[in-house]
């Protein structure tokens, strides 16, 4: 369930709200006109310069890879695009007439850009601090209920732990097939553990995908093994 949070035009500064900067930030390419992308682009520099001083300060102890991985949950397109729809952006946006037939107001790609220009266009307009409030409004929930930064390692990054972590040799991957056309493209890979004389295959869209599918069937056999 998407958590309940205010409208996004009641968190940006008030000389914002019915400009014409903020018309631009909602406005897709497809619209034609000026639209959003430079925004984007600068909103996203602001984004990430807001969060990693927000989780500096709130996690003074905390080693630099787990405030980047952090920083890389909190910013990803996923986590932007769920912020726009928590904050009604959802309907507002200017799409072009084919864009919007496609379904392109629901499209994380472009909700996570008009997010972005949004900080843009605020950080233009009203300055740095209050693009750091609208920011840090936007993410006051998400920064105040933080997952572990174990939790967020990937599969093969946590794998290669576990297997260091107990003096076994590391994983060795391997591409098994790639089919479909170029795309729709599926990567099977395998990952042998040396150590453990069995491996596991993962299927994915990619490779790195495809691996990391690997690495989890792995992990979860691991546990599997531990259990018994």
């Amino acid at each position: 369930m998407s958590l309940k949070r205010p409208d996004f035009r009641s968190l940006l500064p008030v000389s914002v709200r019915d400009g014409e900067g903020l018309h631009q930030a909602l406005t897709h390419r497809s619209a034609g006109g000026r639209h959003n992308e430079r925004l984007e682009f600068l909103g996203d520099a602001v984004l990430g310069l807001v969060i990693a001083d927000a989780l500096f300060e709130q996690l003074p102890d905390a080693p630099e890879g787990d405030l980047t991985r952090l920083r890389a949950a909190l910013v990803n397109r996923e986590s932007l695009a769920a912020l726009a729809r928590e904050s009604g952006l959802e309907g507002t946006l200017n799409l072009g007439e084919g864009e919007r037939k496609s379904g392109g107001q629901r499209r994380d790609s472009i909700l996570a850009d008009a997010v972005e220009a949004l900080i843009g266009v605020t950080y233009r307009e009203a300055g740095m601090q209050a693009a750091r409030d609208f920011t840090l409004a936007l993410y006051a929930e998400r920064l105040a209920s933080l997952p572990s930064a174990e939790s967020l390692k990937d599969p093969k990054t946590r794998l290669q732990e576990q297997l260091q972590g107990n003096n076994a040799e590391l994983p060795v991957y391997e591409v098994l097939e790639v089919a479909g056309p170029d795309h729709q493209r599926q990567f099977t890979v395998s990952v042998h553990l040396p150590t453990q004389g069995w491996g596991q295959h993962g299927r994915g869209s990619s490779r790195r995908r495809a691996e990391q599918a690997a690495a989890e069937a792995a992990l979860r056999r691991l546990q599997q093994t531990r259990e018994q």
